[in-house]
């Protein structure tokens, strides 16, 4: 006897919690690549019509096709086509959504860069699972936002489940981003630019001016502007800014060591 097909989790809630978010994302990025697209996209948003709909829902209707195109309009914020966790977040229902959440909680990657680094001591690029607590409840706190230490919990293990895949105990900085809201996220802005050791040594070496072992705000600038323009990336000066505070809140009062700066711009951290 055929195994009937797994049905999506919880879309028909009124309300989730993060730990059915969690079932709901990995139900639907089949192939865990972090997004949402594709087939997996068709398919997430024909069981979300259904849901909401009560009744079946035909991929092949142009008007199916019109709305789900609207749909993306609305909440593919960046226009890759895809959607992420964070952007997910906006479309399912919540009761108190860690993901929504972070969203109340940091208003700017730089705050969440500030947090980050009091916890990531040896700026190895990672936290470690026990510290990811203390972590959250200090975002939490900043934001002035009540909680139990239930929920605290409830969140703490639905990101261990989510990032630390491997078990080890360690969560990276990169992955943790995604929580952040697509605009803010400005590691997404490097996906495309990792460097390896040797390209990386090479370039702090360069705009290490003044060979003091570190870099300052006016160094990471032309760094910056430079990296966007050899990469033919589109950043306006706004923005420019912005990417360069977050990246200066992991600085040691004003001086971003290598082992701060390769957590931004490396495929891996260098050893």
């Amino acid at each position: 006897m055929a195994n009937k097909p797994q049905q999506p989790p919880h879309l028909h809630l009124a309300e989730v919690t993060a730990s059915q978010f969690l079932d709901i994302w990995k139900h639907f990025d089949t192939d865990g690549n972090g997004y949402i697209e594709g087939k997996e996209l068709e398919n997430f948003f024909r069981e979300l019509e259904m849901a909401r709909r009560g009744a079946g829902v035909d991929p092949s209707n142009p008007t199916f096709r019109e709305n789900m195109k609207e749909f993306m309009q609305k909440f593919d914020k960046n226009k890759d086509g895809r959607i992420e966790m964070s952007e997910l977040a906006q479309i399912l229902p919540t009761e108190e959504n860690f993901l929504l959440c972070f969203r109340q909680f940091v208003s700017s990657s730089a705050e969440f860069m500030a947090a980050w680094r009091r916890y990531d001591t040896d700026r190895s690029g990672y936290i470690e699972a026990n510290e990811l607590k203390g972590f959250l409840s200090d975002l939490l706190q900043k934001a002035n936002r009540h909680y139990d230490d239930q929920k605290l919990q409830e969140y703490t293990q639905t990101i261990l489940r989510m990032f630390d895949l491997n078990g080890d105990g360690k969560l990276g900085l990169s992955e943790m981003a995604r929580l952040l809201p697509v605009q803010e996220n400005f590691l997404l802005k490097f996906q495309g630019v990792k460097l390896d050791a040797e390209q990386f040594n090479a370039i702090f070496t360069y705009y290490d001016k003044d060979g003091n072992g570190y870099i300052d705000e006016h160094e990471l600038d032309a760094l910056l502007r430079d990296l966007y323009q050899k990469n033919k990336m589109d950043v306006d000066a706004k923005n420019l800014k912005g990417y360069k505070q977050s990246i200066m809140s992991l600085s040691d009062g004003g001086k971003l060591y290598r082992s701060e700066l390769e957590i931004v711009l490396c495929r891996e951290p260098i050893v």
